[in-house]
């Protein structure tokens, strides 16, 4: 039973020898990590936090604006319809959203019934003619012999009576004729003006009655800005302003004030105030007639410190830019914006002109921190 035991426990020699490899092995461990460390170098103090680029607030001449918020209409807005009763419509030439052009045929009817009534009439005003010179004959032939006593006074009345009547008969059958032939010009409706189709009604085949209306076009293509203006404001503009208007596509529409409404909503207080855009400007915003844009009237210009947008940094909902103190090192400055540009805005309070604040980076900064400036502008 001894014997069996010793064979699963070692003895205390055994034990000895096992803790002093093991504290060995630690030693050599310890003596490799210190030569590791002794070899790796120390990380240099000072190193810049970040890189930026720097940039001089600017003394900047800034444009006084007023803004006003409206809708986009129609300059003038056509309605084109039937002018004949009961015809038959057979042609549709334009739909909604072309562009037209003065005297172009938008739409065709049916004209069979109304080409046989102007061949009618005319038929009419030949025969009406025709017995006009009869009489007209029979009257110079009653005047020639009228010194002879052939004829009586009575007679002689009655043709040249016949005469002024056969006269009138063909001026009437020459207006009946006139009247066929407007109606048969009516079968085609024609573009009053130039523009763009606005809205569409037609429909081929349908059979209307006078005065129907089958389009709409925006007069010339012409759009204009309606302005809601509370009335204290009104006296601020003037006929002529430029007024940027924004579209949707991020475009700024610059169109003139062209009047200002003669009354004030009695219900809001607030004035009209319409605004020509001009075409292609109006487009290239994406403008479009029922819109609702925002606008701003520029009323004049003011001197103003300015730094570019990335430089002013907003946290907590306050504006900050961070100046450069040295060389080296930034100070996060609170200031106060006032009206911003495509890429600047001005800064009302804070900052002086002439002093650097950072540009590209500001975001990631914090006050005190080191810097590295590059690629000064």
């Amino acid at each position: 039973m001894p014997q069996t035991m010793s064979r699963f426990f070692p003895n205390q020699n055994t034990i000895i020898l096992i803790a002093a490899c093991a504290i060995l092995a630690g030693f050599a461990a310890l003596f490799s990590f210190n030569s590791r460390a002794a070899d790796k170098p120390e990380a240099s103090p000072g190193k810049p936090a970040l890189t930026i680029s720097s940039v001089p607030a600017q003394s900047s001449q800034l444009a006084v604006q007023l803004a006003a918020n409206g809708s986009v209409a129609a300059w003038q807005e056509a309605s084109l319809g039937t002018e004949s009763n009961g015809l038959r419509l057979t042609e549709v030439r334009v739909n909604v959203g072309d562009p037209v052009r003065k005297g172009q045929v938008l739409a065709r009817f049916a004209a069979e019934s109304l080409r046989a009534d102007v061949a009618q009439a005319r038929a009419a005003l030949a025969e009406a003619q025709a017995n006009a010179q009869d009489a007209a004959a029979n009257a110079e032939r009653a005047r020639s012999i009228q010194a002879s006593g052939a004829l009586s006074s009575q007679q002689i009345a009655q043709y040249s009576t016949a005469e002024l009547t056969a006269k009138a008969r063909v001026e009437a059958a020459r207006a009946s004729l006139v009247a066929q032939e407007i109606r048969l010009a009516h079968t085609e409706l024609l573009a009053p003006d130039s523009g763009i189709i606005s809205a569409r009604s037609a429909t081929v085949g349908a059979v209307l009655p006078a005065g129907s209306e089958l389009f709409r076009m925006i007069r010339q293509g012409r759009l204009e800005w309606r302005a809601e203006m509370p009335s204290d404001q009104l006296v601020r503009i003037k006929a002529g302003l430029t007024v940027n208007v924004a579209g949707p596509t991020g475009v700024n529409a610059s169109g003139k004030v062209r009047m200002l409404a003669p009354t004030v909503d009695p219900q809001t207080r607030n004035g009209l105030v319409y605004v020509d855009l001009p075409t292609a400007g109006a487009a290239a915003a994406g403008l479009k007639a029922g819109m609702f844009a925002k606008g701003e009237f520029v009323l004049g210009g003011s001197g103003g410190v300015t730094v570019p947008t990335q430089a002013v940094v907003v946290r907590d909902g306050f504006a900050y830019v961070f100046k450069l103190t040295d060389a080296q090192h930034v100070q996060q400055v609170k200031v106060q914006t006032g009206r911003r540009l495509a890429s600047s805005v001005e800064i009302t309070a804070g900052l002086k002109a002439g002093e650097a604040v950072a540009a590209n980076g500001a975001g990631f900064l914090s006050d005190g921190d080191v810097v590295r400036v590059v690629n000064t502008p």
